[in-house]
C-alpha cells in the first residue's frame, strides 16, 4: 500500500508572526533612518527659524550657517539624535501603525473596512494584480484613528530623544555633546524636562499622522486609478507602485503638514525655552503677541518641503520593502504545501 507524504500543517509553513513584526520593525528603521539623514539640514534650518523673533528670515539663518568655520558640518549638526528620534521613531510607528490596522481588519466593526470598490488599490498590471500596498485597506475614520493612535504612541517613547534634537540643533545652546545635553536638562528641569511639549507634539503629531495616512491611502487609489486609465490605450507600461507611494507621498505630507504647522512651532518654543513658553496655551498667546498670527506659520516652507519628501521617502521605502517580503514569504508558504 503506498503511503501519501504527510500533509505539512499551515501553522508550519506560515512564516511567524513575529519574523514579521521584525521585518516591520526593520523596515521602519531603515525607512527613518534614510530620510533623516538626507533630509537633516532642513530639519535644522526649520528649528533655528521657528525658534526666532519676528527679525529672523531664513536667508539670515543660511547666510549665518553658511559663513562659519565648518558649514557642511554646522547643516548636520545634530543628526544623531535625528536619525535616533527619526529612525527608531519610524519603527516603532510603522509596527504599531501595522498592527493596529491588521487587528481592525480582523476584529474591528464592518464600517471600518473600505467598500470593496475603493477599498484595495487597483493593480498596476492587471495580468498581475499587483497593488501598491501590502497593508490592508481600511475605512477613512479607521486611517484616522489608527494612524494618530500609533503615532502619539511612538512620540511618547522618543520624546526625550526630541527634546535632545531640538535643543542641539538650536544656537540658544552651546552642548557639546547629546550626553552633556542630557546631564544638563536634568540637573536644572529633572526628568519632566526630557518631555516638555509632549503635549504640543502630541496635537500635532496625532492628527497629522491620522489625516496623512487617510489622504495618502485616497491619493493612491486616485492616482494609480488615473494613470492607469491614461496608459491602458498605449504600449506604454503601467506607473510602477513605487512612484504611486512616492507622489501620494509627498501630496498627503504638504497637506497634513499646513494643516498642523501651528502646533509644530508652538512645540518648538517650548521644547527650547520652557521657562518663557510654559504650557501649549501660554506659548500660544506668547508667540501671537510677540510674532503675530504668523508666527504660527514660521518654518512652513522648510516644513512642507521636508515633511513631503521624508514622508514619500520612507513611506516609499517601507512599502516596498515590506511588498517585497510579503512576496517572498507567500511564495515560501506555497512551496512548503
Amino acid at each position: 500500500m503506498s503511503h501519501a507524504s504527510p500533509a505539512v500543517s499551515p501553522s508550519t509553513t506560515k512564516v511567524p508572526a513575529s519574523s514579521k513584526t521584525t521585518f516591520h520593525f526593520l523596515a521602519g528603521l531603515a525607512s527613518g533612518l534614510t530620510s533623516s539623514i538626507l533630509l537633516q539640514p532642513a530639519d535644522l534650518l526649520k528649528t533655528r527659524v521657528q525658534q526666532s523673533t519676528r527679525t529672523a528670515s531664513l536667508s539670515a539663518t543660511v547666510r549665518a550657517i553658511v559663513s562659519s568655520p565648518n558649514p557642511i558640518r554646522s547643516l548636520w549638526r545634530g543628526t544623531l539624535p535625528s536619525a535616533l528620534r527619526t529612525g527608531f521613531g519610524s519603527a516603532l510607528y510603522f509596527t504599531s501603525l501595522n498592527a493596529l490596522r491588521q487587528e481592525v481588519a480582523r476584529r474591528g466593526p464592518a464600517v471600518a473596512l473600505a467598500s470593496s470598490s475603493s477599498g484595495r488599490s487597483s493593480g498596476f498590471s492587471a495580468a498581475n494584480n499587483n497593488s501598491s500596498s501590502a497593508l490592508p485597506k481600511l475605512s477613512h475614520t479607521a486611517n484616522l484613528l489608527t494612524g494618530a493612535v500609533a503615532r502619539t504612541a511612538a512620540g511618547f517613547i522618543m520624546m526625550p530623544v526630541t527634546v535632545l534634537k531640538v535643543r542641539y540643533e538650536s544656537d540658544y545652546y552651546a552642548y557639546r555633546s547629546l550626553g552633556s545635553a542630557a546631564r544638563d536638562i536634568l540637573r536644572t528641569e529633572g526628568v519632566r524636562g526630557l518631555f516638555a511639549g509632549f503635549g504640543a507634539t502630541a496635537v500635532r503629531d496625532a492628527p497629522y499622522a491620522g489625516i496623512y495616512v487617510v489622504f495618502y491611502e485616497q491619493f493612491k487609489r486616485n492616482l494609480s486609478g488615473v494613470w492607469n486609465n491614461a496608459t491602458q490605450s498605449s504600449s506604454s507600461s503601467n506607473i510602477s507602485s513605487s512612484t504611486v507611494n512616492f507622489t501620494s507621498g509627498a501630496l498627503a505630507a504638504g497637506l497634513a503638514t499646513a494643516i498642523t504647522n501651528p502646533f509644530d512651532a508652538i512645540k518648538t518654543r517650548i521644547q527650547l525655552r520652557p521657562e518663557k513658553y510654559r504650557n501649549m496655551f501660554h506659548a500660544l498667546s506668547l508667540i501671537i503677541k510677540e510674532d503675530g498670527g504668523k508666527g504660527l506659520f514660521r518654518g512652513l516652507g522648510l516644513r512642507m518641503g521636508r515633511k513631503a519628501i521624508s514622508s514619500a521617502l520612507a513611506w516609499t521605502v517601507y512599502e516596498e520593502l515590506i511588498m517585497r517580503a510579503e512576496k517572498r514569504w507567500s511564495v515560501k508558504e506555497e512551496m512548503s504545501l
